[in-house]
């Protein structure tokens, strides 16, 4: 078999790895839960990627990642759920419905209109789904158990949910108006967290830890701040200084185990300072 192009070749390749007594004996064993990792282990190395700006491996990792949804696909398809013309089919619906501006006669021709339509329409999808699904047998008591903030994926990073989840509470009004305020939320929640640390209940400690973090990810919101993003930056930045750090050590024929914190404190706003 020939590398191509072609989407077809892709998935002619996924099926015989599929294929049972001829195909691969760990993709036979997959399914949709041992996958679903890798989906979004596949995700972060094409953000990786554009982060670093490398577009040898944006290729390749497209590739990767577009693997997983012909996996995903092909496993629905023997199950007799779908198959990856389907999802085709239903990504390209949900592109021209959700875009009347531009494929229908929606008027709305100002990034906030748009935004506004966006979710008039994901709204309705939502109602289409539960249509679906109950038309499908599924428990209709389940489905009337699930809130308005349900909607968002429990699979994002902690970080990014907490984002999802305050940006769906603020289109029901449930927000604070400005940053000030939450700045004072901020310094209540240490103050709770300080207090917790000194009762030594863990679980006290871990929960008040967690307001912390969700009110820091609130204030980054309204300052138009990603905190996944953030937080990223802080990483890069600290992995950078550190190995500085170590450069300095090596430099002086020292190690990061013989080093005294003094010393690597001292190497460490050396670093910062050059920056």
């Amino acid at each position: 078999m020939k590398p191509s192009k072609d989407i077809s070749r892709l998935l002619e390749i996924m099926a015989a790895l599929r294929t049972p007594v001829t195909g691969c004996p760990w993709d036979l064993e997959q399914d949709f839960s041992t996958i679903a990792p890798y989906t979004i282990e596949e995700a972060y190395e094409v953000a990786d990627a554009i982060e670093r700006g490398d577009m040898v491996d944006l290729r390749d990792e497209l590739g990767d990642l577009l693997l997983q949804v012909v996996y995903h696909a092909r496993m629905a398809q023997e199950a007799g759920e779908f198959e990856f013309g389907d999802v085709v089919q239903a990504i390209t619906a949900k592109m021209i419905r959700r875009h009347p501006h531009v494929f229908g006669d929606g008027g709305a021709r100002d990034p906030a209109a748009v935004k506004e339509t966006w979710e008039e329409i994901k709204a309705q999808e939502r109602a289409q789904k539960r249509a679906e699904r109950l038309a499908r047998g599924e428990e209709a008591e389940e489905q009337d158990k699930k809130g308005y903030l349900d909607s968002v994926p429990v699979a994002h990073t902690a970080l990014t949910r907490a984002l999802k989840l305050q940006q769906q509470a603020a289109r029901v009004g449930f927000d604070w108006l400005d940053a000030p305020p939450i700045l004072d939320k901020i310094e209540e929640e240490i103050r709770e967290l300080r207090e917790a640390v000194e009762s030594g209940e863990r679980d006290h400690v871990r929960e008040e830890f967690g307001d912390v973090l969700f009110a820091l990810v609130n204030l980054g919101r309204h300052l138009g701040i990603d905190s996944e993003d953030a937080l990223k930056r802080t990483n890069a930045k600290f992995t950078s200084r550190f190995h500085k750090v170590e450069q300095a050590l090596e430099a002086g024929n020292r190690s990061l185990e013989g080093a005294t914190l003094d010393e690597m404190e001292a190497l460490w706003q050396a670093a910062k300072n050059k920056e």
